[in-house]
This record gives C-alpha cells, sequence and structure tokens, in this order.
C-alpha cells in the first residue's frame, strides 16, 4: 500500500516552520501532499493562486510532495486522495485544544483518517503566518522567517 500524507493549511504565507514540517513529515510518506486551503472566513492576505505559487516554488526541492488547493471539507479531500494520515503542527499549548477537536471532527468524517502531530524544531516555535503577516503590514522585514522563494510575494505587499 502506498503510504500518502496530507498537510493541509492556509499558508497564509508559507512560512519556515511550514518547510520544516513539510521536510520532516516527506520523509515518512511515499508521497505528501501539501493542500492549501481556500479558507475565505480566515479573510487571507494572498489570494489561493499566490499561496499555492508560493508553496510550489518553496517546495520544488522535495520530489515527494505534491501542491493543491483545494475548497470544502479535508476529510472528503482525504478521501479523493485515498490518504489515510493528517499531518498538523502544533507550535504551542494553545493549538493542541483547536488541533484535537478537529483531528476528531475529521474522523467522525472519515473513519479511516489518522492525524500525526509534530512539534516545530526549537528555531521555528514561534512562526507563525499571522506574525509574518503582522511584519509585513506593518513594513518590516519577515525575510528570515519565510522561504527564500517567497521573497518577491512579500516584498511587493
Amino acid at each position: 500500500m502506498r503510504k500518502i500524507g496530507i498537510y493541509p493549511g492556509t499558508f497564509d504565507p508559507v512560512t519556515n516552520g511550514h518547510i520544516d514540517i513539510i521536510h520532516r513529515s516527506s520523509e515518512l510518506f511515499e508521497k505528501l501532499i501539501v493542500a492549501v486551503a481556500h479558507s475565505s472566513a480566515k479573510n487571507p492576505m494572498f489570494s489561493l493562486k499566490e499561496r499555492l505559487e508560493m508553496i510550489q516554488l518553496a517546495t520544488k526541492s522535495f520530489k515527494n510532495v505534491e501542491c493543491v488547493a483545494f475548497e470544502g471539507l479535508l476529510a472528503n479531500l482525504a478521501k479523493e486522495y485515498h490518504c489515510k494520515v493528517l499531518v498538523r503542527g502544533l507550535r504551542v499549548v494553545s493549538d493542541f485544544e483547536y488541533e484535537l477537536q478537529m483531528g476528531y471532527a475529521n474522523k467522525s468524517l472519515n473513519h479511516e483518517l489518522e492525524t500525526l502531530y509534530f512539534m516545530p524544531t526549537l528555531q521555528n516555535a514561534f512562526i507563525s503566518s499571522s506574525i509574518v503577516r503582522s511584519i509585513i503590514a506593518h513594513k518590516g522585514d519577515a525575510s528570515h522567517l519565510v522561504p527564500k522563494e517567497i521573497h518577491p510575494f512579500i516584498s511587493k505587499v
């Protein structure tokens, strides 16, 4: 059986923390799908097209990573790709409560789904897309927090 994992998120924008999790989880799966959520409820800074392009550029060196955009239920996307494992990151304790609820909700919708949680490496523990967006919005330099491939995207905001 082919082992496929899905790492979902809004990736608004993709950060070095996301790339850390992609790198580590890509070593566990034959194929890792990075699923960029439409997520209009979060009012993203970057369009879905831009977020997908950024994540594709940032992951181009990973041979077993495929990036896709999706709308709708993650549990349905997992069924579409015959995936049984979701990958999620946990930075702080407050992430755990939310991610636990989402893990149970996804399992209730697709009984074959398991969720694998990654803690970030220490140097990436404080990085979040919301911190990066805040720095960008205030015209600060966030280049050390994001992959170099996406610098052109954040510099034009």
